[in-house]
C-alpha cells in the first residue's frame, strides 16, 4: 500500500505536464483527461523501478495513448473534421488566477495555434509537440512514431513550417489586443456596422463550429473578408449586451450568456490594431461539457 501510495504521489507531480502534452495532441479537454488516466492505468501495471526519468517515461506514453486516439479518431466520429472545427477552449476569469489551468497552458498556446495542430497528421503532430513544445528528444520521440530519429525530425519540421505559414502573426500587446476587441464589441452592440468593418482586417476569417445539429443562420461556418464577418456579426448583435470578457487560452476573448448560461466562446487574433481570426464555439453540447456556467464566468 505504502508503494502504491507513494506511485500515486510521483504520477500526480507530473499530472499537469501529462494534461498540458494531452490537451495540446487531442484539442480535447475531456479526452485529455482520459488519457491521462489511460497514462495511470499503465504505470500502476507497469513495473518503473529502473526508470531514472518518470516524468519523460509518462509523456511518452500519454503521447502514445494520443497517437492512438488520433488514428482511431476517424473511426470513432460519423463525420472527418471540418473547416469549421474549433478545439475546447480554456477559458478563464480575467480576474482569477487558476493554478490548474495556468500548468495546464504554459507558455500560452492559443486558440489560433490549435485549431492549426488540427490540421496535422498524428504523427506530425505527435513529433512537433513533444519536440517542439515540451523538449521531448527526438530519440525518444522516434520509438513512439515509429521511426527513426532523423525521420522523426522530419516530421517535425515539415509540422513546424505548416505552423509557421498557417498560424497568423499576433500583436504582442495584451493591452491593444484588448482595445480591439473593446472596439469590437462596442461596434456590436450600438449596431454600428461602418465600426465593424473598421475593426477588422480586409482579410478576416471567422471560424464558427455550432456542432452538428444547428442549421440556418446559426450553423456552422466559415467567413472570409470583413464584410462578410461583420454582416454575421451584426444578425447577432442582439446578443452582444450579455457578451463579458474573459482570457480564452490565456489570451483575451469573449463568453456570452444570457441569463448566465454560456452560448458561446469566441477568441480572435489581433494584429496592426485589426482582428484576423475569429474563432467562436457555440455547441451546446461541448459547451456543457466545459461546465463554464459553474465557474462563475
Amino acid at each position: 500500500m505504502d508503494d502504491e501510495k507513494q506511485l500515486a504521489e510521483r504520477f500526480q507531480a507530473h499530472r499537469g505536464q501529462l494534461r498540458a502534452v494531452a490537451y495540446r495532441m487531442l484539442g480535447s479537454l475531456s479526452e485529455a483527461e482520459d488519457a491521462v488516466q489511460e497514462a495511470w492505468l499503465r504505470l500502476s501495471r507497469s513495473d518503473v523501478s529502473e526508470v531514472e526519468n518518470l516524468g519523460g517515461w509518462l509523456t511518452t506514453v500519454v503521447g502514445r495513448i494520443c497517437l492512438d486516439l488520433l488514428r482511431s479518431r476517424g473511426a470513432r466520429r460519423e463525420e472527418p473534421l471540418t473547416d469549421t472545427f474549433v478545439p475546447d477552449p480554456v477559458v478563464t476569469p480575467l480576474d482569477r488566477v487558476d493554478p490548474e489551468q495556468q500548468a495546464l497552458l504554459g507558455d500560452s498556446v492559443g486558440l489560433a495555434l490549435m485549431v492549426v495542430l488540427e490540421t496535422l497528421g498524428p504523427a506530425e503532430r505527435l513529433a512537433f509537440v513533444l519536440h517542439d513544445l515540451f523538449a521531448v528528444p527526438f530519440d525518444d520521440i522516434a520509438p513512439v512514431v515509429g521511426r527513426t530519429s532523423v525521420a522523426t525530425r522530419r516530421l517535425a519540421s515539415r509540422a513546424r513550417r505548416r505552423v509557421q505559414d498557417a498560424e497568423p502573426a499576433a500583436d504582442p500587446d495584451p493591452g491593444r489586443r484588448r482595445e480591439v476587441l473593446e472596439a469590437f464589441l462596442a461596434a456590436s452592440r450600438g449596431g454600428d456596422f461602418d465600426a465593424l468593418v473598421a475593426v477588422l482586417d480586409p482579410e478576416v476569417v471567422l471560424r464558427a463550429d455550432a456542432g452538428a445539429l444547428a442549421t440556418g443562420v446559426a450553423a456552422s461556418k466559415v467567413l472570409r473578408g470583413a464584410k462578410s464577418v461583420a454582416e454575421g456579426a451584426f444578425m447577432f448583435r442582439g446578443t452582444s449586451r450579455y457578451a463579458r470578457l474573459v482570457l480564452v487560452n490565456g489570451e483575451i476573448g469573449l463568453v456570452t450568456a444570457p441569463e448566465g448560461r454560456p452560448v458561446s466562446v469566441m477568441a480572435v487574433t489581433v494584429a496592426d490594431g485589426r482582428i484576423t481570426r475569429i474563432y467562436i464555439l457555440s455547441d451546446p453540447e461541448r459547451l456543457e461539457r466545459l461546465g463554464l456556467d459553474r465557474t462563475g464566468l
